[in-house]
């Protein structure tokens, strides 16, 4: 009798490469925009808060989504959903390309961020689902975090190319091939899978989840506007938090629930998540400063700012591969430790920052920043994917998604809180009276309206006006600058100490593959210190 020969699996080489390259687009894109943002301000004549919008919305939209995209996935397939979010975000960026306002800008973004949702928690879930042993995870995971972590250094890089063979437009047209590359790779090569359990779809975790998280993330983005003790933003925390009790008490109720709230008894899974959140909140904060710095006070052009990020992209890519080995044989605990004191380190450092600091001083810099980067994010996603069982892993890898971008979504709206705060006081205390009064309200914009307003004054005749304008804008820049590095390295200085003492160093097994236990049993209530 004739039979069918089995289709042959693929090579794991191939699976590694497809969902890496689309996890790759989806992290370019969180950084690729920021170069532009200098752009956005002199053609589209967006705000301060508009480009922090530009920013955020795609961040608000990814992480609301995120929770219920992984859920989603485990329960009717990861690579499905994972095809599909790459379709969602190839159009709405190619979309992006065409708008000629920063609402219509920003609402793409939006729809963007909803596509990376689904793609984003399908790569890492997927990764564990095919490399299962925990030094191949590991290494798989090291990979993914370098690719990663390169892609968000490497986004100032290549926008700042096409913004110089084109314009800003291109940031967001080439996103879409690329997107539709990954997904032709997914397609042919990546298998699909899914929880075996196949559970009921939890409607009401869904819900809870996805309007907590928008609240929260959208309370944090207006909270420098509105006031941090103002009464819509306390208002916005509290119904934020109910929800969020209401979830969590949902969650705990219900014999299928979306996420194992359970999870969270975990130290090593508890720690982890805090030190992505932690790092990325860091990261997130300074990268939208440092790119106005490059450009409006150091002067480089959009592709030169991108080339002297490399130093940043290349140490995130060699310390995440190096970090998850490292965590294997000497302990999770003290190479995510140690990561995040480097980048405090980093922080504390970048405050002598001035104009004309060299070069070659900020290139050292961001080694410091990539290495600590490297070896906080990719060990702390592998603990957080060893304590998930299989089954969960999309909603696992989503529960690290929604960290990262919550801690980037915080950095953006505390740390830019912080330096709008400071520039604004330092800048109005030092303007000269004879400037006029639409010219000192163009300047409390930003840095670049105030660097274009002093340019305006200078073809106009008025030089000794435009010499203080710059100079009393420049000042009032640092001020912020500083100010907001030291709230990044206090961040980072307390996440050290916090994985220090919380971080178990290992799993139970360290040489097991990911545990099929459920969490909360016995067998994985605890871990070796």
């Amino acid at each position: 009798m004739d039979t069918v020969p089995a289709r042959p699996r693929p090579r794991k080489p191939l699976v590694l490469i497809a969902l890496l390259l689309a996890a790759f687009v989806i992290n370019l894109d969180t950084t690729i925009v920021n170069v532009a943002l200098p752009t956005m301000v002199r053609e589209l004549h967006a705000s301060t808060s508009q480009l922090q919008w530009v920013v955020d919305a795609f961040n608000l939209l990814f992480a609301a989504s995120v929770l219920a995209a992984g859920s989603l996935s485990d329960r009717f397939g990861r690579k499905g959903l994972l095809l599909a979010g790459l379709v969602v975000f190839g159009l709405a960026s190619l979309a992006g390309g065409f708008m000629d306002s920063p609402g219509e800008l920003i609402a793409a973004r939006a729809v963007m961020g909803v596509g990376a949702a689904m793609v984003f928690p399908s790569t890492l879930s997927l990764l564990t689902n095919t490399f299962t042993e925990r030094g191949e995870r590991a290494r798989a995971i090291g990979l993914w975090g370098a690719i990663t972590g390169a892609a968000i250094a490497l986004g100032p890089i290549v926008g700042g190319w096409l913004i110089q063979i084109s314009d800003w437009r291109a940031v967001f047209f080439a996103m879409t091939p690329i997107a539709a590359i990954a997904g032709l790779m997914v397609a042919r090569f990546v298998e699909t899978s899914r929880d075996p359990r196949a559970p009921r779809t939890d409607r009401a975790g869904f819900v809870m989840s996805t309007l907590a998280v928008a609240l929260l993330v959208f309370t944090i983005i207006e909270a420098p506007d509105h006031g941090w003790g103002s009464a819509r933003t306390l208002a916005g925390f509290a119904v934020a938090l109910l929800l969020i009790a209401g979830f969590v008490a949902w969650e705990r109720r219900i014999s299928e629930p979306m996420l194992d709230v359970r999870l969270f008894g975990n130290p090593r899974f508890t720690a982890a998540s805090l030190s992505v959140a932690i790092s990325f909140f860091a990261l997130s904060g300074f990268i939208f400063m440092v790119t106005q710095y490059f450009q409006f006070l150091k002067a480089y052009g959009p592709l030169s700012t991108g080339v002297r990020m490399l130093p940043v992209a290349s140490f995130v890519a060699i310390s995440s591969i190096l970090g998850t080995k490292l965590a294997v044989r000497v302990g999770t605990k003290l190479v995510v430790t140690f990561g995040l004191f480097a980048m405090a380190a980093f922080y504390v450092w970048v405050t002598t920052v001035e104009t004309g600091t060299s070069y070659l001083t900020i290139a050292l810099q961001m080694v410091v920043l990539g290495t600590g980067m490297g070896l906080t994010s990719a060990p702390a996603t592998d603990a957080i994917m060893g304590v998930v069982p299989k089954a969960q892993a999309g909603v696992g890898s989503a529960v690290n998604d929604a960290t990262r971008l919550f801690g980037g979504t915080l950095g953006v709206a505390i740390i830019g809180s912080v330096y709008a705060s400071l520039y604004a006081n330092r800048l109005i205390g030092g303007l000269p009276s004879a400037l006029p009064t639409a010219a000192a309200r163009t300047t409390r914009q930003s840095i670049g309206a105030a660097l274009t307003a002093s340019a305006q004054l200078s073809r106009a005749g008025q030089g000794s006006l435009a010499s203080a304008v710059h100079n009393t804008a420049s000042a009032a820049f640092f001020h912020g600058l500083h100010g907001g590095d030291w709230v990044a390295a206090g961040a980072t200085a307390v996440g050290g100490l916090m994985t220090l003492v919380l971080l178990p160093s290992h799993p139970r097994a360290a040489t097991d593959p990911v545990s099929e236990t459920p969490v909360g049993s016995p067998a994985t209530s605890t871990a070796q210190i």
